[in-house]
């Protein structure tokens, strides 16, 4: 069995994510984060990277995709509608990424049904993600136990995909989160020499909106907002779960208020980004339902 890097420092079992610390280490920390992900999700994307407190780039070329990962703080893989120029840049990315021990998140965007993006990113979990984003349906087609979703769109339930979303996060060493009307995140330590019992975290995350669904690449920012939030924690000796739980919570915190005021998606866009620029910390703590399983 294939041995990962241990990024669980830094918290006790049993203790409860501080979220507002971590929001408050990833803003100050304002991290570069590395975007090679589709061209319909550019935009969002990079704001809000840059509402929530961070910084993007978005460097695809292969002669310059590794050079720019190796300096960023975080980098975000995103398969959605891959080109042959940009699938070469993600390869040197993460090979860049890696060797610089920077985190990067694979986000496995409609595998399943797309036998490229699927292999891409079948074979990219042997590179060391040190997070995996997606949805359900997209995390039972990557574990190899169902067919994938409708498109962008998941098929199937969080809870459904829990199992799924164990045997991913022992098979990579990553944190895997699942989202949906309740998200989940995943990690498990698979046995060893002196373990033989694996030993797993799962947190639930409670928040959002509805209209979140009902605006392009909301999850795809998010895949990005996660390589924010772990390459911030990194710096601060913060286990990249935690990181994980808490780019989901700022996310879910910032739909739950935008959509007190939004009459619609157009709307609801708008007050989302804001809500991610303008809530404070413990605002965002204060929105969010956070519970260990």
């Amino acid at each position: 069995m294939t041995s990962h890097p241990d990024r669980s420092a830094g918290h006790s079992a049993g203790q409860p994510v501080d979220v507002a610390r971590l929001v408050s280490v990833m803003r100050e920390a304002g991290p570069l984060v590395h975007c090679l992900t589709n061209s319909v999700v550019r935009q969002i994307t990079a704001d809000v990277l840059l509402a929530a407190g961070a910084a993007p780039a978005m460097v695809d070329h292969p002669d310059e995709a590794g050079d720019f990962a190796a300096i960023a703080s975080g980098v975000l893989i995103n398969v959605g509608n891959p080109t042959t120029e940009q699938v070469e840049g993600m390869h040197a990315a993460i090979a860049a990424a890696r060797a610089a021990d920077t985190p990067w998140v694979l986000d496995p965007v409609a595998v399943g049904g797309l036998t490229l993006r699927t292999d891409l990113a079948t074979d990219w979990l042997r590179s060391g993600p040190a997070a995996i984003r997606a949805n359900a349906s997209e995390t039972i087609a990557l574990a190899g136990t169902g067919a994938g979703g409708r498109g962008v769109d998941s098929t199937e339930d969080v809870v459904a995909a829990e199992p799924a979303a164990r045997d991913l996060s022992a098979r990579s060493g990553a944190v895997v989160a699942v989202t949906g009307p309740r998200d989940l995140v995943v990690t498990q330590h698979p046995g060893d020499s002196t373990n033989t019992v694996p030993t797993t975290r799962a947190t639930w995350i409670e928040s959002g909106h509805p209209l979140l669904q009902k605006v392009i690449g909301t999850g795809c920012a998010l895949g990005a907002l996660t390589a924010a939030y772990l390459g911030a924690a990194r710096q601060a000796g913060i286990a990249d779960h935690d990181a994980v739980v808490a780019a989901h919570a700022h996310a879910g915190a910032a739909g739950t208020v935008a959509g007190r005021t939004a009459a619609g998606p157009g709307s609801f866009a708008v007050a989302w980004l804001d809500a991610l620029y303008t809530l404070t910390p413990e605002e965002i703590a204060g929105a969010v339902t956070v519970t260990e399983a």
